[in-house]
């Protein structure tokens, strides 16, 4: 249940004066759609922003593509609908500056082709998404994201979704990557080769008004749910989100190989 929707178990009563009560059925009497719609907390909503699909919009779904931008595999495309998914291939050559690599798309547009869509401070957004990770796309002793959250520029990540080695075990992982704070973790290898769904809440704000849910699940078993507050979540202009492959070379555990990523069903939510 995200963190925007009070619990039904747990509702908050108490016993209003008798003064207000009389003022509040006095406002019913005069005004009472308008009462109702300004008091009411469920007014707000998920309003779907983004709803690409591979076989219809292409990469037109998205604000920009970064796909070998060094040109270090020449005549090869990296980034390309297969069926209704968008497809990340990941070579071993190929290059994104001296240490690292990078096959990612970056942005929204809606409709595909159209105009970009915007995240602001004090908003929340929530994405979904269908992945699959096939076991050569492994975790890694350096960093090997897969989908960022970030400001255009040059400026760092405000949230990574990782592949991360941890003690030589390979995990998933969610970070707030301002503060470096862990939102979750959980274990990469039960989860190769097969469709995984993310879903990913963002209050963008600065600290301590930022809050966080990641949630990954395998089928109908919920593998993690997790969440943290108080978190930095903004630098400056916008925030866009970016999926794909991110990933340095200097990986000590012998794990780069050439390998893929697919994304599908991808869609973009705001709180409103």
């Amino acid at each position: 249940m995200s963190w925007l929707t009070p619990s039904p178990s747990s509702p908050r009563t108490y016993k209003a004066p008798a003064a207000l009560i009389g003022a509040a059925l006095a406002l019913t009497v005069m005004a009472p759609t308008q009462a109702v719609a300004r008091q009411d907390p469920r007014a707000a909503s998920w309003t779907l922003k983004w709803n690409p699909e591979a076989n219809r919009d292409g990469l037109d779904a998205f604000e920009g593509i970064e796909d070998d931008r060094a040109d270090s595999h020449s005549g090869v495309k990296h980034i390309y609908t297969q069926g209704n998914n968008f497809r990340f291939d990941m070579h071993n050559r190929d290059r994104d500056g001296s240490d690292r690599q990078r096959n990612e798309v970056k942005g929204m547009r809606q409709p595909a082709g159209g105009s970009y869509l915007v995240m602001r401070n004090g908003e929340t957004w929530r994405f979904t998404w269908r992945l699959f990770i096939p076991n050569s796309l492994k975790s890694t002793t350096t960093f090997t994201h897969i989908m960022q959250m970030k400001a255009p520029g040059s400026g760092g990540p405000i949230v990574v979704q990782s592949l991360r080695r941890v003690n030589g075990e390979q995990t998933i992982e969610l970070q707030a990557a301002l503060t470096g704070t862990i939102v979750g973790r959980t274990d990469l290898e039960p989860l190769h080769d097969k469709w995984i769904d993310i879903d990913f809440e963002m209050k963008i704000g600065n600290a301590p008004d930022g809050r966080i849910r990641w949630i990954v699940r395998d089928g109908s078993r919920t593998v993690i749910d997790a969440s943290k507050s108080g978190l930095d979540t903004w630098l400056e202009d916008r925030v866009r989100p970016k999926w794909g492959i991110y990933r340095s070379i200097n990986d000590t555990s012998g794990s780069l190989r050439d390998s893929y990523m697919l994304t599908t069903n991808m869609r973009g939510y705001q709180w409103q």
